[in-house]
């Protein structure tokens, strides 16, 4: 544990901003922006429309904060913090250190015995949980999945058995890709739901299963911010990939094709259809040989 030689006077502050709906700002956030000595945001830009639309004027000096100066900055920051000064740091959107910039600024922080506090209020994962119609009693956010489709596959089947309610942050045009590859990986029928523009004028909450939303997804342009939050997993019994290639391979011996009997054994034991199917013929192949 580390304490401060000296307890200062000045303190770090994460301020949450609305996720869309201005009318979500906190009485709390406006003041800190129109107080505080210092605002590091994410974008400069973005902060200075969202404080016009807020009526609020920034009373001290601005700077920015994002994923490419985090390191660098984060000294500046809790120098101005040890003088006895207030610094508050925000995002574009929701809670800063969540999918955003702020975590390297709060360890830096802790690290040095700097006073950290939080300034809480909207965030898109909370929003999108309570939202899907999904059970919220115990839940994990996985952020953005992989954008390359090998290591999304290997990152999904990792949680294919995790049995807490999974929230997942997506770009619109990487949606259906990443839909269908849930339901590889997590059965096509689990349930889940497609979080779209939450809090503004065309938000829209689309549920059901995970193969019918990845059709649905590529039938149709969807904008916006998203968020996808899955079910988890209910509960089955594992199995090795050595069974699940005998079950096949029995399967195929008895008539089936051996990719309809690779997709039917992948959906019920929650793996994905490539990695099944290749281990299948590689079984057959070595069996063969013999």
């Amino acid at each position: 544990m580390t304490l401060p030689d000296a307890a200062p006077t000045g303190r770090l502050v994460l301020a949450a901003t609305p996720i869309g709906n201005v009318e979500d700002a906190s009485p709390r956030l406006r003041r800190l922006l129109a107080e505080s000595e210092v605002v590091a945001a994410e974008d400069t830009r973005r902060l200075r429309a969202l404080a016009a639309r807020m009526g609020v004027t920034i009373g001290g000096r601005v700077v920015s904060y994002h994923e490419h100066n985090e390191g660098e900055r984060a000294g500046e920051l809790l120098d101005v913090v040890r003088g006895g000064g207030t610094v508050v740091v925000v995002t574009d959107a929701g809670m800063p250190s969540v999918s955003d910039p702020g975590f390297r600024v709060v360890a830096a922080a802790v690290e040095a015995g700097v006073p950290v506090t939080a300034a809480p209020g909207p965030s898109a994962v909370l929003t999108a949980l309570a939202l899907s119609g999904l059970p919220t009693d115990r839940f994990c956010f996985e952020g953005f999945p992989p954008r390359k489709p090998g290591e999304r596959a290997r990152a999904l089947a990792e949680l294919a058995t995790e049995r807490r309610t999974l929230v997942f942050f997506e770009a619109p045009h990487r949606l259906g890709q990443t839909l269908a590859a849930m339901a590889d990986a997590f059965g096509a029928q689990r349930p889940a739901a497609v979080c779209r523009e939450l809090t503004k004028t065309y938000e829209e909450v689309v549920r059901g299963p995970l193969a019918d939303l990845a059709a649905w997804a590529v039938a149709g342009e969807v904008r916006g911010e998203i968020a996808i939050v899955v079910g988890g997993d209910v509960g089955h019994p594992a199995a090795t990939t050595a069974d699940l290639v005998a079950e096949v391979l029995a399967r195929a011996d008895a008539g089936e094709r051996l990719k309809d009997a690779v997709a039917d054994v992948a959906e019920t034991a929650r793996v994905p259809k490539r990695e099944l199917y290749a281990a299948a013929l590689g079984a057959r192949t070595r069996s063969t040989e013999s």
